[in-house]
């Protein structure tokens, strides 16, 4: 592949905007210090908290789907070709069970849109992973009632089958141009090296067991059977490791493993850049979670109460710009609620914000193209919005 340069004209018009970013920001202002220091503090938290054991597994998990796991068994189950309510239920439910945040889902997202899924199914992947989260579903039962917990559950579920069908409707036909180009098929984990399908299924399973369990979070005693898991997890977490290790020496080649760490390397060459300066942005604008940055707070309290369109529409936006690891919306909607904040305002930032951020929405345009994630950032606004009026007018 051939190297992307910027034109001159390009070169000068970012070297421009940087001028003019440094002559006008008043760096000394205190509020602008402080957004500052906010970027460079969620950075590092997102770093400390996130990276190593969320990320990092989860390339690794992305680098084995694109040069192991069989595109014909991708095609079938997540194809555009593939039974609509079979390619849905497989995504969501997959999305579902690993539980991670809007960051975490993007390497296998990646992984399995590059092997052959349809735009539609890979999007709802997408969606499924960080909104329909087990645990923050019942964690919303137990925080905000049962009316609240039960409006999010609903909504994820059905969100993630409707935004993913939109998607494929609209894109259907640039979608089945790429799935017909041939270079489609130029992995080369079209040839599972001999490996069966039980061996493939303990080697995925053995990553995903990792990726799950190392970030298990307690319920705060919404349940006991969770929390039990969360108190012996490294224990659970080093019983995958061994499982992965095993599978390693015993089914394959150094080769093999060169081509999954090359692998792994080009995707986070692809992601952690705009990963990493999305993070930066958050925070300069928004803050770490009960921290004030650039955008005071007292603002979004002050513009999401009651149940108007307007207040809707902000918290659907800003629950979508703002970035919340695994299980943090439930405490900040909880402050919010009790700032004021209208109950359908409420469920339209559990819709949306899990399920995007900004760094998550930079990853995912180099992926589709600014048109798509456009697309897909405006569904998931929408949507969130009209279910917040609908819930807040039924409540």
């Amino acid at each position: 592949m051939a190297k992307k340069e910027f034109s001159p004209n390009t070169l000068l018009l970012i070297t421009a905007a940087v001028f003019l970013f440094a002559y006008f920001v008043p760096f000394d202002a205190p509020r602008v210090a402080g957004a500052i220091q906010e970027a460079f503090l969620m950075l590092s938290e997102y770093a400390r908290q996130h990276v190593l054991l969320c990320v990092v597994p989860a390339m690794f998990i992305a680098g084995a789907i694109t040069v192991f796991l069989n595109q014909q068994a991708v095609i079938r189950y997540l194809g555009p070709s593939a039974p609509k309510l079979l390619a849905y239920s497989v995504a969501s439910v997959s999305g579902s069970i690993l539980a991670v945040c809007s960051c975490t889902v993007l390497p296998l997202f990646k992984g399995i849109y590059k092997k052959g899924a349809g735009l539609g199914p890979a999007v709802s992947f997408l969606y499924s992973g960080p909104a329909i989260n087990i645990l923050a579903i019942v964690l919303s039962y137990k925080v905000f009632g049962w009316k609240l917990g039960l409006a999010r559950m609903i909504g994820a579920v059905l969100f993630a089958f409707v935004i993913g069908n939109l998607m494929q409707m609209i894109y259907r036909k640039e979608d089945e141009a790429r799935l017909a180009d041939e270079r489609m098929f130029s992995y080369a984990g079209d040839q599972e090296g001999g490996r069966s399908l039980a061996q493939m299924i303990v080697y995925m399973v053995s990553m995903v067991g990792i990726l799950v369990f190392i970030n298990w979070a307690p319920s705060q005693g919404a349940s006991a059977v969770w929390d039990f898991i969360f108190v012996n997890k490294y224990w659970i977490t080093a019983v995958f490791a061994v499982l992965l290790i095993y599978s390693l020496v015993r089914w394959f080649t150094k080769d093999d493993l060169v081509e999954w760490t090359v692998a792994t390397r080009d995707f986070s060459l692809q992601i952690l850049p705009y990963l990493f300066g999305g993070v930066l942005i958050a925070g300069f604008l928004l803050g770490r979670p009960g921290h004030e940055a650039l955008m005071p707070t007292s603002w979004v309290a002050s513009l999401v109460g009651g149940n108007s369109i307007g207040a809707n529409f902000f918290a659907s936006i800003a629950g979508a710009f703002m970035y919340f690891a695994t299980l943090t919306e439930v405490p900040i909607v909880q402050g919010l609620l009790g700032s004021g904040m209208g109950d359908g305002p409420a469920l339209a930032l559990l819709l949306a914000g899990p399920s995007l951020s900004l760094p998550n929405m930079l990853v995912i345009n180099g992926e589709l193209g600014l048109k798509k994630t456009a697309t897909y950032v405006l569904l998931v606004i929408i949507l969130s919005t009209a279910a917040g009026i609908l819930f807040g007018a039924v409540v």
